[in-house]
């Protein structure tokens, strides 16, 4: 059940189950292009940190970047365009269970994945459909199309951060693992506890390169046998057979893989991130200094839609199917609806303290 608030032109469809799809088919397909990488480096405002960083979090410097895509695939990551950023603090990790399981015990906050839906948002849907919960990934018996995302996810009653693969599964020895299920307003709100905010696409694309000029990929040029000891992602047929070479099925626990040259993990793979801008199918021409993002979202495919942008890929990207796990591959979602494969990072500039 996509969570999105309605507005006077939508209406629910028949299949009720179909919308908190819409999310995930934007975030799985997404983004398949190459950022144009790091510029020569120009002379940031602040080189160094001008204080100590925060518990967790790793100073990254700023400084100009090209940003985007000319790959053919890439429409909506164009025009390559120059972007300038000052220094900012990031977590060195994604959110875990542990850190969410704390702000949710000190502030007694409630994921939208657990709270119930109102009618109001779906008209014209059974009442009976109308029950919390979130997408769970369920891996199909054989090799199947992709052009029916569908068929791999499920709308599971009862899944939420606690239970992020529904009622039976728990966070059992997982405080270590990114906290996911989670949607963009939780994110929202777990940064403003943490006196932090959610990173700009850009400062996002920026820190993942960890300073590399021009790179495909996070590590490099290449990707092959050995990207499986660089992230976790998926290995075999997607989306019925995983190889497992990185050692998990689906997340692994945080800082499980070496980090990027700025002290990063997890900036490939593992999960979607999200990030604060709203989603437009391009970017703003020309260059910009600490880009916002648009003030509002369109996305052509799905115009009743608003989406917040996402980046980073997850454990279900495949070579054969998904390569979001390069820093400049794009994905986008609903701010309302969470999925097994997402979750979050915060930032914090040093005028923010």
């Amino acid at each position: 059940m996509q969570r999105g608030r309605s507005n006077s032109s939508f209406r629910a469809p028949k299949t009720v189950w179909f919308w908190p799809l819409v999310a995930v088919v934007a975030c799985t397909v997404a983004g398949l292009g190459i950022a144009a990488g790091v510029m020569p480096a120009r002379t940031a405002k602040v080189i160094k940190p001008p204080m100590s960083p925060p518990k967790g979090m790793v100073w990254i410097p700023g400084g100009t970047f090209l940003m985007g895509s000319e790959e053919p695939e890439d429409s909506d990551a164009r025009p390559v365009h120059s972007v300038t950023l000052d220094g900012f603090f990031m977590d060195r990790t994604e959110v875990t269970n542990r850190q969410f399981a704390q702000f949710v015990k000190e502030t007694g906050y409630v994921t939208v994945a657990e709270q119930p839906l109102d009618p109001a948002e779906f008209p014209g849907a059974p009442l009976d459909k109308l029950v919390p919960g979130s997408l769970v990934f369920t891996p199909p018996v054989g090799r199947v199309s992709f052009d029916n995302p569908y068929v791999w996810w499920s709308y599971v009653n009862g899944a939420n951060w606690r239970h992020p693969q529904g009622p039976e599964s728990n966070l059992d020895g997982k405080d270590d693992f990114p906290v996911v299920q989670v949607c963009w307003e939780d994110a929202a709100a777990y940064a403003k506890w943490a006196g932090k905010r959610l990173p700009t696409e850009a400062e996002w694309e920026f820190a993942s390169r960890g300073g590399l000029v021009g790179k495909r990929y996070m590590w490099g040029d290449t990707q092959d046998g050995e990207s499986a000891n660089l992230m976790n992602n998926w290995q075999g047929q997607f989306p019925a057979e995983n190889a497992k070479s990185d050692g998990f099925a689906r997340t692994a626990p945080v800082a499980s893989y070496p980090p990027n040259r700025y002290g990063l993990y997890d900036m490939a793979g593992n999960v979607w991130e999200w990030c604060a801008d709203w989603y437009l199918p391009a970017y703003k021409a020309g260059a910009a200094k600490n880009p916002q993002g648009p003030e509002s979202s369109y996305d052509p495919n799905e115009p009743n839609v608003v989406k917040r942008i996402q980046r980073g890929g997850s454990f279900l990207c495949s070579e054969l199917y998904c390569r979001s796990y390069r820093p400049g591959a794009r994905g986008k979602g609903d701010p309302r609806s969470a999925t097994e494969h997402l979750g979050f990072r915060c930032v914090l500039s040093p005028t923010d303290r």
